[in-house]
């Protein structure tokens, strides 16, 4: 018989106990999302960034299920964990992984017993991203804005993504540090100026809220496009968001144009956020098509709209903001996640 324990959304499903000698043994963590299943086999340690023994990333549509992924990769590696830490976009209701955009159901406790593990564990995947966020440097990441404070990386950090959604959590420094995840994406949308009104008119239905998410996602991005085509009386011609970027990068006007926008809009929103958890350590902006438009990033709105906040541009002038490739961040968040709350659980008093 299997024990449940669950808060917010995260959770583990596991037999009755652990041995202690098996807490060296290597796991598995995993960040899941509608498009790739990323894995990686992680030898437990407390200091630093969880070691990453091995890491593959296999396309969903490939696979009936996730235990089918599970099965070859640790069959590559001839590999026998007891543990799982599963990093997804949803949350888990009814022991079930509520999120429209996998590819296939996802249960932990099933996934339990059908690959036989002591435990699967699961959290909300930008939760897993702001855990990993700690072990991000200079040498991974891109600065759009640096810091004019000799304090800057000791405070709170805000990790944004814009993806399918637009997702938010902030890590707070301490022993162990602690993650917030947000629902900040849903926060009400609002346009400065006459263009940004005239496309927030064509995006939003009347009287009905409208949030950030709206336009900082990949839809969102297109959304804008068409939204921006339509203000100037032109055919949207490009009909996914990586083909917006690319016109953009090609000198296609309204493709610039959406990319600015979006640029401004993504900044009044993470400022925003900053003022709100006096994010100190920095914001940082993770997802798959940002690290494409660095550059359109760094010479449009962005900073400027970040810092125009009134009397709060001096504290502000303090945040840095970087971009930083998702990559296999979300396995290492997930397993440090993993880490210190087993070690928390097991500690005395």
């Amino acid at each position: 018989m299997r024990n449940i324990e669950s808060g917010e959304d995260l959770a583990y499903f596991s037999a009755p106990t652990v041995r202690d000698a098996d807490a060296q043994r290597p796991f598995l963590a995993a960040d899941i999302g509608g498009t790739h299943a990323r894995l990686g086999l992680v030898a437990p340690q407390l200091e630093g960034a969880p070691r990453v023994l091995s890491y593959r990333s296999y396309r969903c549509a490939d696979h009936p299920h996730l235990d089918g992924i599970v099965r070859q990769f640790c069959a590559e590696l001839d590999a026998r964990p007891r543990e799982l830490v599963l990093a997804s976009a949803g949350y888990l209701h009814a022991g079930v992984v509520v999120n429209r955009n996998l590819a296939w159901p996802l249960v932990p406790a099933t996934l339990a017993q059908e690959l036989r593990l002591e435990r699967v564990r699961f959290l909300n995947d930008f939760e897993a991203l702001a855990h990993a966020i700690a072990y991000v440097d200079e040498h991974s990441s891109v600065a759009l804005k640096t810091a004019f404070a000799p304090d800057a990386q000791q405070g709170p950090i805000a990790v944004i993504g814009p993806g399918t959604g637009l997702g938010a959590a902030v890590w707070f420094p301490g022993e162990p540090p602690r993650v917030i995840a947000t629902e900040a994406g849903q926060i009400q949308l609002a346009a400065r100026g006459g263009l940004e009104r005239e496309v927030l008119d064509r995006i939003a239905a009347p009287d009905c809220h409208t949030p950030y998410e709206a336009v900082l996602s990949g839809p969102g991005l297109h959304r804008l496009y068409a939204a921006l085509c339509a203000v100037y009386d032109r055919y949207p011609s490009y009909a996914e968001p990586a083909d917006v970027v690319a016109a953009a990068e090609a000198g296609d006007e309204v493709a610039y144009e959406t990319l600015q926008m979006f640029g401004g809009w993504m900044g009044s929103f993470a400022g925003d956020l900053a003022m709100l958890y006096g994010t100190t350590g920095g914001v940082y902006l993770a997802g798959g098509f940002l690290s494409r438009i660095v550059d359109l990033l760094r010479c449009g709105p962005l900073v400027e709209r970040f810092l125009d906040k009134g009397v709060m541009r001096p504290f502000l002038h303090k945040v840095p903001i970087r971009v930083v490739d998702h990559g296999q961040l979300g396995v290492v968040g997930a397993a440090s996640w993993h880490l210190h709350t087993r070690t928390a659980k097991q500690a005395p008093g």
